[in-house]
Protein backbone atom coordinates (compact mmCIF):
# COMPACT_ATOMS: atom_id res chain seq x y z
CA UNK A 1 0.00 0.00 0.00
CA UNK A 2 1.62 3.47 -0.88
CA UNK A 3 0.78 6.56 0.20
CA UNK A 4 1.92 8.39 -2.80
CA UNK A 5 -0.91 8.26 -4.77
CA UNK A 6 -2.03 11.64 -5.36
CA UNK A 7 -5.58 11.45 -7.32
CA UNK A 8 -6.73 14.50 -9.43
CA UNK A 9 -10.04 15.32 -10.62
CA UNK A 10 -9.05 16.50 -13.93
CA UNK A 11 -11.08 13.85 -15.54
CA UNK A 12 -14.04 11.95 -14.94
CA UNK A 13 -14.73 8.68 -14.19
CA UNK A 14 -15.73 6.21 -16.49
CA UNK A 15 -17.85 3.57 -15.54
CA UNK A 16 -19.19 1.30 -19.35
CA UNK A 17 -21.65 -1.12 -19.32
CA UNK A 18 -19.49 -4.16 -19.10
CA UNK A 19 -17.94 -2.80 -15.59
CA UNK A 20 -21.68 -2.43 -14.24
CA UNK A 21 -22.03 -6.08 -15.09
CA UNK A 22 -18.91 -7.36 -13.52
CA UNK A 23 -19.43 -5.29 -10.22
CA UNK A 24 -22.71 -6.92 -10.16
CA UNK A 25 -21.20 -10.55 -10.47
CA UNK A 26 -18.21 -9.71 -8.17
CA UNK A 27 -20.10 -11.08 -4.91
CA UNK A 28 -20.97 -13.81 -6.63
CA UNK A 29 -17.40 -14.52 -8.15
CA UNK A 30 -16.45 -14.24 -4.26
CA UNK A 31 -18.14 -16.77 -2.52
CA UNK A 32 -17.39 -19.54 -5.83
CA UNK A 33 -13.79 -18.86 -5.60
CA UNK A 34 -13.57 -19.05 -1.83
CA UNK A 35 -15.36 -22.66 -2.27
CA UNK A 36 -12.72 -23.64 -4.13
CA UNK A 37 -9.10 -25.69 -2.85
CA UNK A 38 -6.85 -23.94 -5.51
CA UNK A 39 -5.20 -20.38 -5.66
CA UNK A 40 -8.52 -18.77 -7.24
CA UNK A 41 -9.31 -17.10 -3.83
CA UNK A 42 -5.91 -15.17 -3.34
CA UNK A 43 -7.55 -13.01 -6.49
CA UNK A 44 -10.21 -11.60 -4.25
CA UNK A 45 -7.40 -10.50 -1.64
CA UNK A 46 -8.50 -7.28 -1.67
CA UNK A 47 -12.08 -7.57 -0.83
CA UNK A 48 -11.08 -10.20 1.59
CA UNK A 49 -8.87 -7.56 3.41
CA UNK A 50 -11.72 -5.31 3.23
CA UNK A 51 -14.00 -7.53 4.66
CA UNK A 52 -12.05 -8.75 7.52
CA UNK A 53 -10.63 -4.87 9.08
CA UNK A 54 -14.50 -4.14 8.82
CA UNK A 55 -15.40 -6.88 10.91
CA UNK A 56 -13.13 -6.18 13.14
CA UNK A 57 -14.28 -2.76 13.54
CA UNK A 58 -17.58 -3.49 13.77
CA UNK A 59 -16.95 -6.11 16.21
CA UNK A 60 -15.48 -3.30 18.39
CA UNK A 61 -18.26 -0.88 17.84
CA UNK A 62 -20.85 -3.58 19.33
CA UNK A 63 -18.72 -4.13 22.40
CA UNK A 64 -18.73 -0.12 22.81
CA UNK A 65 -22.58 -0.54 22.30
CA UNK A 66 -22.48 -3.18 24.74
CA UNK A 67 -20.68 -1.05 27.66
CA UNK A 68 -23.09 1.67 26.76
CA UNK A 69 -20.76 4.12 25.41
CA UNK A 70 -22.52 4.44 22.08
CA UNK A 71 -26.05 5.69 23.57
CA UNK A 72 -24.32 8.14 25.68
CA UNK A 73 -22.79 9.43 23.14
CA UNK A 74 -26.19 9.72 21.07
CA UNK A 75 -28.30 10.73 23.99
CA UNK A 76 -25.40 13.78 25.03
CA UNK A 77 -25.59 15.36 21.78
CA UNK A 78 -28.52 17.33 22.13
CA UNK A 79 -28.08 19.34 17.93
CA UNK A 80 -28.10 15.10 16.45
CA UNK A 81 -24.70 16.51 14.69
CA UNK A 82 -23.56 13.15 15.52
CA UNK A 83 -26.54 11.74 13.72
CA UNK A 84 -25.24 13.56 10.93
CA UNK A 85 -21.44 12.33 11.05
CA UNK A 86 -22.55 8.96 11.52
CA UNK A 87 -24.57 8.95 7.97
CA UNK A 88 -21.86 11.04 6.24
CA UNK A 89 -19.64 7.88 7.27
CA UNK A 90 -21.94 5.24 6.24
CA UNK A 91 -22.36 7.00 2.65
CA UNK A 92 -18.37 7.09 2.40
CA UNK A 93 -18.18 3.52 3.78
CA UNK A 94 -20.65 2.51 0.83
CA UNK A 95 -19.25 3.89 -1.81
CA UNK A 96 -16.18 2.41 -0.63
CA UNK A 97 -17.40 -0.84 -0.66
CA UNK A 98 -18.60 -0.33 -4.06
CA UNK A 99 -15.26 0.51 -5.55
CA UNK A 100 -12.92 -2.19 -3.56
CA UNK A 101 -15.76 -4.81 -5.42
CA UNK A 102 -15.09 -2.98 -8.94
CA UNK A 103 -11.56 -2.28 -8.43
CA UNK A 104 -10.89 -6.31 -6.96
CA UNK A 105 -13.46 -7.05 -10.16
CA UNK A 106 -11.15 -5.72 -12.61
CA UNK A 107 -8.10 -6.82 -11.33
CA UNK A 108 -9.54 -10.37 -11.59
CA UNK A 109 -10.02 -9.68 -14.81
CA UNK A 110 -6.73 -9.17 -15.92
CA UNK A 111 -5.14 -11.89 -14.18
CA UNK A 112 -7.07 -14.17 -15.69
CA UNK A 113 -5.85 -15.27 -18.96
CA UNK A 114 -9.39 -16.94 -19.96
CA UNK A 115 -11.44 -13.72 -18.52
CA UNK A 116 -12.92 -11.23 -20.44
CA UNK A 117 -11.66 -7.79 -20.64
CA UNK A 118 -13.54 -5.01 -19.39
CA UNK A 119 -14.20 -2.04 -21.15
CA UNK A 120 -11.63 0.17 -19.21
CA UNK A 121 -8.83 -2.24 -20.54
CA UNK A 122 -9.94 -2.68 -24.22
CA UNK A 123 -10.38 0.73 -25.42
CA UNK A 124 -6.86 1.47 -23.44
CA UNK A 125 -5.77 -1.11 -25.59
CA UNK A 126 -7.33 -0.07 -28.48
CA UNK A 127 -6.15 3.67 -28.01
CA UNK A 128 -1.76 2.32 -28.04
CA UNK A 129 -2.29 1.12 -31.42
CA UNK A 130 0.36 2.50 -33.11
CA UNK A 131 1.82 4.79 -30.43
CA UNK A 132 4.78 5.67 -29.38
CA UNK A 133 6.59 5.59 -26.25
CA UNK A 134 5.87 9.40 -25.65
CA UNK A 135 2.00 9.20 -26.42
CA UNK A 136 1.70 5.62 -24.63
CA UNK A 137 3.31 7.58 -21.31
CA UNK A 138 0.53 10.14 -21.54
CA UNK A 139 -2.12 7.06 -21.71
CA UNK A 140 -0.76 5.78 -19.41
CA UNK A 141 -1.01 9.13 -17.24
CA UNK A 142 -4.54 9.82 -18.31
CA UNK A 143 -5.39 6.31 -17.11
CA UNK A 144 -4.20 7.48 -13.48
CA UNK A 145 -5.95 10.56 -13.47
CA UNK A 146 -8.98 8.96 -14.02
CA UNK A 147 -8.85 6.34 -12.02
CA UNK A 148 -7.71 8.57 -9.13
CA UNK A 149 -10.91 10.15 -9.65
CA UNK A 150 -12.82 7.59 -8.86
CA UNK A 151 -11.64 7.11 -5.28
CA UNK A 152 -11.25 10.66 -4.88
CA UNK A 153 -14.61 11.21 -3.15
CA UNK A 154 -13.95 8.84 -0.61
CA UNK A 155 -11.01 11.03 0.39
CA UNK A 156 -13.22 14.35 0.33
CA UNK A 157 -16.04 12.52 2.72
CA UNK A 158 -13.41 11.19 5.36
CA UNK A 159 -11.52 14.74 5.57
CA UNK A 160 -15.53 16.53 5.78
CA UNK A 161 -16.05 14.06 8.87
CA UNK A 162 -13.02 15.81 11.15
CA UNK A 163 -14.27 19.08 9.80
CA UNK A 164 -17.95 18.11 11.07
CA UNK A 165 -16.33 16.83 14.43
CA UNK A 166 -14.52 20.47 14.87
CA UNK A 167 -18.35 22.33 13.77
CA UNK A 168 -19.52 20.27 16.68
CA UNK A 169 -17.07 21.13 19.10
CA UNK A 170 -17.52 25.07 18.00
CA UNK A 171 -21.22 24.75 18.75
CA UNK A 172 -20.83 22.68 21.43
CA UNK A 173 -18.59 25.76 22.98
CA UNK A 174 -21.27 28.27 22.30
CA UNK A 175 -24.10 26.89 23.46
CA UNK A 176 -21.67 25.65 26.58
CA UNK A 177 -21.14 30.19 26.96
CA UNK A 178 -24.21 31.07 26.21
CA UNK A 179 -25.78 29.86 29.26
CA UNK A 180 -23.77 31.60 31.65
CA UNK A 181 -24.60 35.25 32.69
CA UNK A 182 -21.61 36.85 35.03
CA UNK A 183 -24.61 39.41 36.80
CA UNK A 184 -26.97 35.79 37.77
CA UNK A 185 -23.30 33.93 39.34
CA UNK A 186 -24.06 35.12 42.94
CA UNK A 187 -27.68 33.82 42.63
CA UNK A 188 -27.74 30.34 43.97
CA UNK A 189 -30.67 29.21 42.41
CA UNK A 190 -29.05 30.21 38.90
CA UNK A 191 -26.37 28.19 39.06
CA UNK A 192 -28.00 24.83 38.32
CA UNK A 193 -29.50 25.69 34.99
CA UNK A 194 -25.78 27.51 34.14
CA UNK A 195 -23.79 24.35 34.98
CA UNK A 196 -26.50 22.16 33.32
CA UNK A 197 -26.10 24.27 30.37
CA UNK A 198 -22.14 24.16 30.69
CA UNK A 199 -22.12 20.28 30.98
CA UNK A 200 -24.15 20.17 27.72
CA UNK A 201 -22.12 22.28 25.81
CA UNK A 202 -19.20 20.73 26.24
CA UNK A 203 -20.65 17.14 26.40
CA UNK A 204 -21.76 18.32 22.77
CA UNK A 205 -18.26 19.50 21.63
CA UNK A 206 -16.23 16.20 22.89
CA UNK A 207 -18.77 13.89 21.52
CA UNK A 208 -18.71 15.26 17.89
CA UNK A 209 -14.68 15.43 18.22
CA UNK A 210 -14.50 12.59 19.19
CA UNK A 211 -17.27 10.76 16.53
CA UNK A 212 -15.57 12.77 14.28
CA UNK A 213 -12.16 11.78 14.51
CA UNK A 214 -12.77 8.06 15.00
CA UNK A 215 -15.17 7.25 12.11
CA UNK A 216 -12.87 9.40 9.97
CA UNK A 217 -9.49 7.08 10.61
CA UNK A 218 -12.03 4.35 10.14
CA UNK A 219 -12.80 5.31 6.80
CA UNK A 220 -9.16 6.61 5.96
CA UNK A 221 -7.86 3.39 6.65
CA UNK A 222 -10.31 1.49 3.68
CA UNK A 223 -9.46 4.37 1.75
CA UNK A 224 -5.76 3.61 1.88
CA UNK A 225 -6.73 0.01 1.17
CA UNK A 226 -8.63 1.23 -2.02
CA UNK A 227 -6.10 3.55 -2.57
CA UNK A 228 -3.54 -0.01 -2.88
CA UNK A 229 -5.74 -1.14 -4.77
CA UNK A 230 -5.96 1.02 -7.40
CA UNK A 231 -2.34 1.51 -7.64
CA UNK A 232 -2.34 -2.15 -8.44
CA UNK A 233 -4.53 -1.51 -11.29
CA UNK A 234 -2.97 1.12 -12.85
CA UNK A 235 0.43 -0.68 -12.90
CA UNK A 236 -1.29 -3.96 -14.07
CA UNK A 237 -3.21 -2.07 -17.08
CA UNK A 238 0.01 0.02 -17.82
CA UNK A 239 2.31 -3.54 -18.06
CA UNK A 240 -0.54 -4.91 -20.19
CA UNK A 241 -0.45 -2.01 -22.45
CA UNK A 242 2.99 -2.35 -23.30
CA UNK A 243 3.43 -6.08 -23.65
CA UNK A 244 0.20 -5.38 -26.25
CA UNK A 245 2.21 -2.82 -27.82
CA UNK A 246 5.51 -4.40 -28.32
CA UNK A 247 3.45 -7.70 -29.61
Amino acid sequence: MTDTFAPAASFPADVSAPEAVSERNSLASLFSALSEDDAASFRYLLVLRFLVLNLVAVALLGAAWLKGWVAAVFIGDMTQLVTVIALVFAVGLASCARKIFLTSSELNQLTDPRGQRSGRVMRYLAGLESRDGQSRALAASALKLKLGARIASIRHLANSLVFLGLIGTVIGFIIALSGIDPNAAADVDSIGPMVSTLISGMSVALYTTLVGAILNVWLMVNYRLLEGGTVTLVTTIVELGERHARA
